[in-house]
């Protein structure tokens, strides 16, 4: 049976095909009586609007790619299913690529893998340097996630990274802890996550008036759930006795309360954890993980509508590009059983 067409729909509703595409496109001097009868039409025949179609009549794709380190982290899993609804609510297609923190990747996403497939990208960078951000050759519209190298280069939206590790910090200060362990954190100067979270657990001990110790800061090689329990399993074995853990994201918070479990450690009698990104495990786990939680739909919300910002002005020529847009999303503590010991909050 053939798809039907914007004339069927204009025979069934007895309108012109002018008077259809003006209820598609929900211009508002259509009468309600003709909207309804054109929507009914529509619904009758199983009509589809050609989104294809529409998009290159304005020159465009239609698609978007979404550009993320890795896909099996639930944190950027999660934050992926969030853009694309997004997306799919302003009618575009989201292509979504896993660079695994690889520079030449990441640089290929920003010249839009050297083809015209896509109107635009948002990218989540852990290897683009400044230098990369100024020498980009082309012009697709690019919106930034996470700790941007250098701020001013693209449009960006993040949490306050520096902030929210403060606060989980201050917490387990605020609980009597005083030896609390950084997993996962960079005491070095720089412009990633980490070291941001390591800045603002920093800046909460000094604040409390306690000595930082550089020791207390325990790096991994990756940011998932068996390098967090080899972790806090190397740093007991190192002869180190903490009362906390601040874990940099909550793959490494779930892997430190198997090896607390594994070395007789109570939680959160003898060690409280936070973790960072609120995924879903840690609402389930034993007992369940305090976390800060970032507002994924929101950091994906402006992500899309800076894009389509972007992707609206990308064809006025000669008019000079505005200035790229920071915007700081919210985030907030979920206080849970690893370091109350009761559920305080939950979604």
């Amino acid at each position: 049976m053939a798809r039907p067409r914007i004339k069927d729909v204009a025979r069934r509703a007895g309108v012109s095909e002018k008077t259809v595409s003006n209820v598609i496109n929900d211009y508002a001097h259509v009468s309600e009586r003709t909207r309804r009868v054109v929507r009914e039409a529509i619904e009758e025949l199983g009509y589809r609007v050609n989104l294809a179609g529409r998009h290159l009549r304005r020159g465009r794709t239609g698609i978007v790619a979404l550009v993320v380190p890795e896909l099996d982290i639930p944190y950027f899993a999660e934050l992926a299913n969030a853009i694309i609804a997004h997306a799919e609510r302003n009618e575009l297609t989201v292509l979504v690529h896993r660079t695994r923190a690889d520079r030449e990747h990441e640089l290929a996403a920003l010249e839009g893998f050297r083809s015209d497939f896509a109107d635009g990208v948002i990218l989540s960078p852990l290897a683009l340097t400044g230098d990369d951000l100024r020498e980009r050759r082309g012009t697709l519209p690019l919106v930034l996630l996470g700790e941007t190298v250098e701020p001013g280069l693209a449009d960006h939206v993040a949490i306050d990274n520096v902030l929210a590790a403060r606060e989980a910090t201050q917490h387990l200060l605020g609980l009597g802890r005083r030896r609390i362990l950084a997993v996962g954190g960079r005491d070095r100067p720089g412009p990633g996550t980490a070291e941001a979270r390591t800045l603002g657990y920093r800046r909460a001990v000094e604040g409390a008036g306690l000595a930082y110790d550089p020791a207390a800061v325990w790096p991994v090689a990756e940011f998932r759930m068996p390098h967090g329990a080899a972790a806090v399993a190397e740093a007991l074995a190192a002869g180190h006795r903490f009362d906390a853990l601040l874990c940099l994201n909550d793959q490494l918070a779930l892997g430190a309360l198997r090896a607390l479990h594994e070395h007789g450690l109570r939680v959160p009698e003898d060690v409280a954890v936070v973790g960072f990104d609120d995924v879903e495990a840690g609402r389930y786990s034993v007992p369940t993980l305090t976390t800060v939680a970032p507002d994924t739909d929101a950091v994906a919300s402006v992500a899309v509508e800076l894009l389509l910002n972007r992707i609206a002005k990308a064809g006025d020529d000669g008019e000079p590009p505005a200035p790229p847009d920071e915007r700081v999303a919210p985030h907030r503590l979920v206080e849970r059983e690893s370091t109350t010991g009761v559920e305080r909050s939950v979604r």
